[in-house]
């Protein structure tokens, strides 16, 4: 499709807007996410999808039949409802499908909602994981099955690492998005020009730096995250002597400060953090913040820590009085440096 989505009227609907469902890629033994863990993950995969499939589609990716094969089979035996879930023969390298996956814009033309895919550039978070190629592959393969138009800007972007708040405001940071390892040459006023073209924004929010133990340079979906058009929610750590402390409290002091698409200052919820989780002697980037919004409900990561994991839950239903909120056990899909937000990704409902 010629110019941009924002040229065309389309733009980036937030994430609790309707879904028609939620696309995963299936991880592969081989791949790199989980070394020496992989059927310990698909565990907790398995138990996501379980509950996915209560409210919605879920379309998984893999690379052909006997990858599905064995996939239904898995999932049967853990007595996953099969009848809303969808394969489609589509590669990857690695799981991450709010990175590699497609990017749903939505206009409306003559009282009708249409769709199209932006397919952003991947390079598997600044170069650090090769090869990628078929995860750069993925949204275009997607819109092929849809039979979508498609927008290509032409630079890098990871779904991780902006968030949406449905009025036009996108927030993000610079740790990620101005790192030389994605797009080399490209000023803040550029990366700013991109966002309002190819996802329909009118305004962004810039934070600094992201949370320990996460190897994307910093994504937003790891340290602040929206929750309605007016609301922001947050981690926060208490232990000063926790590197998570000085890097939250900066962002909270920056939140204080950020105003929407119309000039108005935004309402702030605190969550707790969970306590500090390693793995092989590496800290993960465990937070409570890497939720996912499904059809009428939020899908919280949890992480086996019954207080804050409850604590967190809470808060958050509390503020979302309207839907479900629903723990999900990570324990073993943190491992691989993402929780739920990080390996789903929607597609609105149009």
């Amino acid at each position: 499709m010629r110019g941009t989505p924002a040229k065309n009227g389309f733009s980036f609907p937030p994430e609790w807007h309707p879904h028609r469902g939620t696309w995963i890629s299936w991880p592969r033994p081989e791949g790199i996410s989980f070394p020496g863990k992989y059927h310990e993950a698909i565990e907790d995969i398995a138990g996501l999808i379980k509950t996915l499939v209560t409210l919605e589609e879920v379309h998984l990716n893999v690379p052909n039949d006997n990858y599905k094969r064995i996939v239904t089979d898995f999932l049967k035996a853990r007595h996953v409802p099969m009848r809303r879930v969808f394969f489609h023969f589509i590669p990857t390298n690695e799981a991450w499908a709010r990175d590699h996956g497609p990017a749903f814009v939505l206009r409306k033309r003559r009282g009708k909602s249409q769709a199209a895919i932006v397919d952003w550039g991947f390079n598997a978070w600044g170069g650090k994981y090769p090869p990628w190629d078929s995860d750069d592959n993925v949204p275009t393969r997607i819109a092929e099955e849809l039979k979508l138009p498609v927008f290509y800007p032409g630079i890098v972007m990871e779904g991780g690492a902006v968030d949406f708040n449905g009025a036009g405001t996108v927030m993000t940071t610079t740790s990620c998005l101005l790192n030389k390892n994605r797009n080399r040459g490209l000023s803040k006023t550029r990366i700013e020009k991109y966002l309002r073209d190819y996802y329909g924004q009118k305004h962004v929010i810039w934070l600094g730096e992201g949370i320990e133990g996460d190897d994307t340079d910093g994504h937003i979906d790891d340290l602040a995250r929206f929750i309605d058009e007016r609301t922001i929610a947050i981690g926060i750590e208490t232990n000063r002597r926790d590197p998570n402390y000085r890097i939250l409290q900066k962002a909270r002091r920056a939140l204080d400060t950020a105003r929407d698409q119309d000039g108005k200052l935004f309402n702030i919820v605190e969550l707790p953090m969970p306590r500090p989780i390693s793995y092989e002697g590496q800290r993960v980037p465990a937070t409570y913040v890497n939720f996912y919004f499904a059809n009428s409900s939020l899908l919280v990561p949890t992480f086996g820590q019954r207080d804050r994991d409850r604590k967190a839950i809470a808060v958050l239903q509390k503020h979302l009085p309207k839907r479900r909120v629903i723990g999900v056990d990570c324990r073993k899909l943190i491992w691989g440096l993402g929780a739920i937000h990080c390996f789903t990704q929607q597609q609105p409902r149009y």
